[in-house]
């Protein structure tokens, strides 16, 4: 695809991503409160329920990315987005827990359709070589989905209530996201088949091979972590010596910080292999979370966290798409993506419930600790995938 197509594409599918992350994602910090209250649960009930939807994501990504192979990433991202405005609706009408969990159900799936990973995939199938700059672009627009998103929540669930709230998200799926991918997004001049000797997630015995096992290892260590910080970090820095004002408002950075990180990748990133970006990013990580261990207050140590969680945060998204096609090549990107992507998500459904338990017996500074060490494991293991891969073992 030529870069005047892409300049549309670009933007086409960013807007979908931000209404699909901002709805599907990124709203239920805000909403939890508003829907607990009428339908009398409990904050520990409505979040069970946003797992569920992470779980079911996860158990049905190898699933889509298959899909995608087979037809193309239009197909599954425009039915995706109809299942996600469908699930908004039917969180919108509950009036029972099992209701609310048949929604969480139906979002699950439309996560699986429609976040980034089948945005990648379909990357992969239109930007050929300009893959790695292509997945940059559509990550800095999609970067901006918390930062549009929760002050829009917010505004509208002040002004309107949260079930309209959720009619309104419902509505930009159908009648935005959808025609923009529809209208904007192409078929693949050719349809992406698997290969016939094996797929990009499995060995000729049919099992997946050592570098592909690390690097899923990898990629799930660093989604428990980040989902376990994002549902705890704002208690987190209030047992720190923060108030809920300045925390919130300090973790508002973490946006803008993660577009920051994906303009220096844009930037200076195409002079290194994307396996040496990977290995600074988790560096950064990892310092930014020791800093974390210093916090004691608003202040300089805060702010540096900030930034550097921010930043890494956005690179490793980069990463995270780009890496898989560097090393296994784009033939089958959906499935691989889509394989990698299981594990991240169950960790992700997981990760703040039991984050929660080691908060109730210990402090902060144990779950931080504990937080950096799994960056450290996910590094040796990114390392690790690496030098499998380059050394071609199945």
């Amino acid at each position: 695809m030529d870069r005047a197509r892409l300049r549309i594409v670009l933007p086409a599918l960013g807007i979908a991503q931000i209404i699909s992350w901002g709805s599907l994602f990124y709203s239920i910090a805000v909403l939890a409160q508003p829907m607990g209250a009428e339908l009398h649960l409990t904050r520990v009930q409505i979040f069970a329920g946003f797992s569920l939807a992470l779980a079911i994501s996860g158990l049905l990504s190898p699933r889509v990315g298959r899909l995608i192979d087979a037809r193309d990433g239009r197909f599954v991202l425009c039915r995706g987005i109809m299942v996600g405005g469908a699930a908004l609706v039917i969180l919108a009408s509950a009036h029972h827990y099992a209701t609310l969990l048949l929604g969480w159900g139906a979002a699950g799936v439309a996560m699986s359709m429609t976040l980034y990973d089948p945005a990648f995939a379909t990357l992969g199938q239109l930007a050929a070589e300009g893959y790695r700059r292509a997945l940059t672009g559509l990550t800095l627009i999609a970067g901006f989905a918390s930062t549009v998103f929760w002050p829009l929540t917010h505004a509208l669930v002040q002004t309107a209530g949260w079930r309209s709230t959720l009619l309104i998200f419902a509505g930009l799926h159908i009648a935005v996201a959808l025609p923009v991918i529809a209208v904007f997004v192409p078929r693949p001049a050719r349809s992406a088949k698997p290969a016939a000797a094996h797929t990009a997630t499995q060995t000729a015995s049919g099992r997946p091979a050592p570098a592909q096992l690390w690097l899923a290892s990898c990629f799930a260590l660093v989604a428990f972590v980040f989902s376990s910080m994002s549902a705890h970090l704002v208690g987190m820095l209030e047992m720190k010596g923060l108030s809920a004002a300045q925390a919130v408002g300090l973790l508002s950075l973490v946006g803008p910080m993660q577009v920051t990180g994906r303009i220096l990748e844009m930037s200076f990133g195409a002079r290194f292999s994307v396996a040496r970006v990977g290995v600074f990013a988790f560096a950064l990580l990892a310092s930014a979370l020791v800093l974390l261990l210093f916090v004691h207050g608003p202040g300089a140590v805060a702010f540096l966290f900030v930034i550097g969680y921010g930043c890494a945060n956005g690179i490793l998204t980069i990463v995270r798409g780009v890496l898989p096609a560097a090393l296994f090549g784009r033939d089958s990107l959906g499935r691989l993506l889509g394989w990698l992507a299981r594990p991240s998500f169950v960790a992700q459904a997981i990760a703040p419930a039991a984050v929660a338990g080691l908060l109730v017996s210990g402090s902060p500074q144990l779950v931080i600790a504990f937080a950096a060490g799994m960056i450290a494991v996910a590094l040796g293991c990114l390392v690790v995938a690496v030098r499998s891969s380059q050394r071609g073992e199945s």
